[in-house]
């Protein structure tokens, strides 16, 4: 990347030199209140050429936002902006950004202005964020933008633990979702933040959008992990997962309890048909602070994240997700 960026929202789009990344908005290499970006980069693979496209039309930076391709154009949620003080304000816009133009979209805002959630597109048409944090709190509600009406409604609720920094994607009509992180309690008056590790399968209704069929799908079998990059691969059947950290942490990359957390360079994937998890071969260089993992020729990749020593990065890794 031409700067660095972590807790960046990513996507991919398939365009007519082939794929193109994008990144919006994220933290800068000096992991402060005043790093946070409205920085937005387009990278073509095919060439290998960065290009700094325009900025998101918000006031101030925003972290934990998530991107989603659909029909051509990206849609940007949610994301939290941080105070001077410190404190964390969950954001409610949404955006379309088209690349043919360089152009912002506003949209309907988030309902329940959420962060740090897992987003997917379904059908063309909905895009889908399960679970999050809210201001205050995680919320168990999956809340779904209706991209040819311009409007929200909710789907069934998630029925795991409520969590932030999870994550999930989808294949098919079927969406697995792991992880995150949860209050676990207070101590002297201030919360207690923790992984939790779990994993879900959601079926959605072809008749019926909101209408979501949970089952509790078994263990991952590695510790829980807190913002790994994934995303669904229609090619490969699976929900795929790399990357992320098994310390729950604050937006400098220190844990909530004072360690600092340290990337993950685990690869490995999820069949919700067979209900079969697979592990692959370690990712080249371990991060963390993904907001998704990127499908293009026929392997996968981040933008950016944090590597060894809560570092920001510029770097595009490339993962095979071979045996």
């Amino acid at each position: 990347m031409p700067e660095a960026h972590s807790n960046n929202a990513t996507a991919v789009l398939i365009r007519d030199q082939g794929p193109v990344f994008y990144s919006f908005m994220g933290l800068k290499s000096g992991k402060s209140q005043s790093d946070i970006s409205t920085a937005a980069f387009a990278y073509d693979l095919t060439t290998d050429q960065w290009q700094r496209i325009n900025p998101v039309p918000v006031p101030e930076g925003r972290l934990a936002s998530v991107a989603v391709p659909l029909n051509g154009a990206i849609y940007l949620f949610g994301g939290y902006r941080v105070l001077a003080d410190g404190h964390e304000i969950s954001t409610p816009h949404v955006f379309r950004y088209e690349p043919e133009t360089g152009t912002y979209h506003r949209l309907a805002d988030i309902p329940k202005p959420v962060d740090d959630s897992v987003a997917f597109g379904y059908a063309d048409r909905y895009i889908y964020l399960v679970s999050g944090w809210h201001m205050d709190g995680n919320v168990a509600t999956v809340q779904v933008f209706d991209s040819v009406e311009g409007v929200w409604f909710n789907a069934t609720e998630f029925p795991g633990i409520p969590v932030f920094g999870h994550a999930g994607g989808i294949v098919s009509d079927r969406f697995l979702i792991i992880d995150g992180v949860a209050v676990l309690g207070e101590q002297d008056g201030k919360r207690q933040f923790g992984l939790v590790k779990q994993a879900w399968v959601g079926h959605i209704n072809p008749d019926d959008p909101s209408d979501i069929q949970w089952q509790k799908a078994p263990d991952h079998g590695g510790a829980p992990l807190y913002r790994a990059a994934a995303t669904g691969s229609e090619d490969r059947g699976m929900v795929l997962f790399a990357g992320g950290s098994a310390t729950a942490y604050n937006y400098n990359g220190i844990g909530y309890d004072g360690t600092p957390a340290a990337p993950s360079a685990r690869v490995f994937g999820y069949d919700p048909f067979n209900d079969l998890w697979m592990g692959f071969a370690d990712k080249p260089i371990p991060s963390m602070d993904h907001r998704a993992l990127l499908p293009a020729n026929g392997a996968f990749w981040t933008i950016g994240g944090m590597i060894a020593g809560q570092k920001v990065s510029p770097l595009v890794d490339r993962i095979d997700a071979i045996e």
